[in-house]
């Protein structure tokens, strides 16, 4: 296959443009102009760009593939302006899913007028025989009605380590916070293959329409990864996936007997370890009280024993820990314990998901023990109405501080963080890099001092994310001997003009040629 007539941006060492390229057995062998690369190669398939704009194939460097391809198939209550326009979403998707749970996701208190939790007294109104779960944006807070809380063995007084079971007047209000999720998620029916399968193959085409090629997916199980690997071998999934297991007895002893997984398509070395939780929902660990909630710091979601015994072990195992960290208290605590296990030049690549918020006293840690900040750019586009509010003036300065965490590497791997944020790499790339929202607010951008160069952005979601996964000797640019994983689009985001940035449509999408 030959590439023409295109204007290729490789995001090579040089960043330099191209105008052609040469595909044979799914891999790049040749980059130039296109006149030579005509008269070199005799090919049987032409690809004519008609000058349009070809990058390499985007990776979202921190994503949640199976549960957003999961949530397609749930109540969608994202964008929700008010409590009862949940309810009134969800009286329309019970009325055709008519049978077991009732689940929602992506209610966000923060996008309403009355920006409080709400209670689930009319939720058990109006679903009082049938149990209901309704999962807030970020996945760290939940609201169940009556029956759920029935179901999950919940009472007034009930406790949980690094949770809340939220209660006001003596009554549960359905509000659960962090840990506390766990007991009524233990109470839902098991997914599924079919079902999985399902949601794999819808994520799947809706991450090819934005252009990503590999995803990060954060947390899975045994069970998810040996379904991807055999979907993978059969061609029914063509998406390149690297994996992180998540932090359970179950998944270490899997991985510490099989060694790490690497093929072309799968690539499983990694554990994700949750520090704190998120600051929409107060759960994530601060050293000083929540300006909007005095006397509440939040919380760790383990204690600092466990994390230090998984250091340990994924050190000895040569793997690679990234841990969920957003307050300034969750991540001192991670910078610490990484800081306590890691040699000062180091290349395991140990990474800090999200890095939020950080005390000024601990940006260096990154830099001087080679702590990857693995950021996600929608999240202060998404955050910025209201973080103030949480953080206060003083330590907003710290905060979605993308240029002084790059500068600390020089090197920053991009994702979404989907479906928490919405999957589309583009908007990734204009909230790094011009930070506002689709209208133009604030006029000035939010934190502008912090933001993005747009060669930055670009590197960010694809040979930075690459390097993420120890995979930039593979793909992440368009040079010879990397995977033919590539994206053909209508303007350039390189030199548009920034409001038109949004606009922007993916053409086609190519993995392996």
């Amino acid at each position: 296959m030959l590439v023409i007539n295109a204007k290729v941006y490789t995001v090579d060492k040089d960043f330099s443009l191209a105008e052609s390229f040469a595909i044979k057995d799914g891999y790049i062998v040749d980059v130039g102009n296109t006149k030579s690369l005509q008269k070199k190669y005799l090919s049987r398939q032409i690809v004519d760009v008609h000058n349009k704009y070809v990058f390499p194939g985007f990776i979202d460097a921190h994503a949640h593939f199976i549960q957003y391809g999961l949530t397609l198939q749930e109540a969608d209550l994202v964008g929700t302006k008010s409590w009862e326009e949940v309810l009134l979403k969800l009286k329309s998707f019970a009325s055709t899913h008519t049978e077991g749970w009732l689940i929602g996701h992506g209610w966000d208190q923060n996008d309403w007028t009355e920006k409080t939790f709400p209670d689930n007294e009319m939720l058990s109104l109006l679903f009082p025989d049938r149990p209901v779960l309704l999962i807030r944006i970020d996945g760290h807070a939940v609201i169940i009605n009556k029956k759920a809380l029935e179901l999950s063995g919940i009472i007034p007084g009930t406790r949980v380590d690094g949770g809340e079971v939220e209660i006001k007047n003596g009554k549960l209000t359905g509000i659960l916070i962090d840990n506390a999720n766990r007991l009524v998620y233990s109470k839902l029916p098991g997914t599924s293959v079919e079902t999985l399968k399902r949601a794999i193959i819808d994520a799947q085409e809706n991450c090819f329409r934005e252009g990503l090629t590999t995803i990060d997916d954060c947390g899975l199980n045994v069970h998810e990864i040996l379904l991807i690997d055999s979907m993978q071998k059969k061609g029914e999934l063509k998406m390149r996936m690297y994996v992180m297991l998540a932090d359970r007895k179950p998944n270490y002893e899997f991985l510490f007997s099989t060694g790490k997984i690497k093929t072309d398509r799968l690539n499983v070395r990694a554990f994700k370890v949750y520090a704190d939780g998120a600051l929409g929902s107060r759960g994530a660990c601060l050293l000083q009280p929540y300006n909007d909630k005095p006397g509440w710091t939040g919380f760790l979601l383990n204690t600092v024993q466990h994390f230090d015994s998984i250091a340990v072990l994924l050190k000895n195992h040569g793997f690679q820990m990234c841990t969920h960290a957003i307050g300034d208290s969750g991540n001192r605590t991670m910078l610490n314990v990484y800081a306590r296990h890691l040699h000062r030049k180091n290349d395991l690549r140990w990474r800090i998901e999200h890095a939020q918020v950080i005390n000024k006293n601990d940006f260096d840690l990154f830099g001087e023990y080679n702590i990857i900040p693995s950021v996600q750019p929608t999240h202060a586009t998404s955050d910025m109405y209201w973080a103030k509010d949480r953080l206060g003036q003083q330590r907003l300065s710290g905060a979605y501080a993308y240029k002084d965490l790059l500068k600390q590497n020089g090197w920053l791997p991009l994702g979404t963080d989907f479906p928490v944020e919405d999957i589309s790499p583009i908007k990734t790339f204009y909230a790094a890099v011009v930070r506002k929202d689709a209208n133009g607010w604030p006029p000035n951008g939010y934190q502008l001092q912090t933001a993005l160069s747009r060669k930055e952005a670009l590197k960010g979601m694809t040979i930075w994310a690459a390097k993420s996964n120890f995979e930039e000797n593979e793909k992440g640019s368009i040079e010879k001997g990397k995977f033919a994983d590539f994206i053909i689009v209508d303007e350039d985001i390189m030199s548009i003009n920034e409001k038109d940035i949004l606009r922007t449509k993916i053409l086609a999408t190519y993995v392996n040629g």
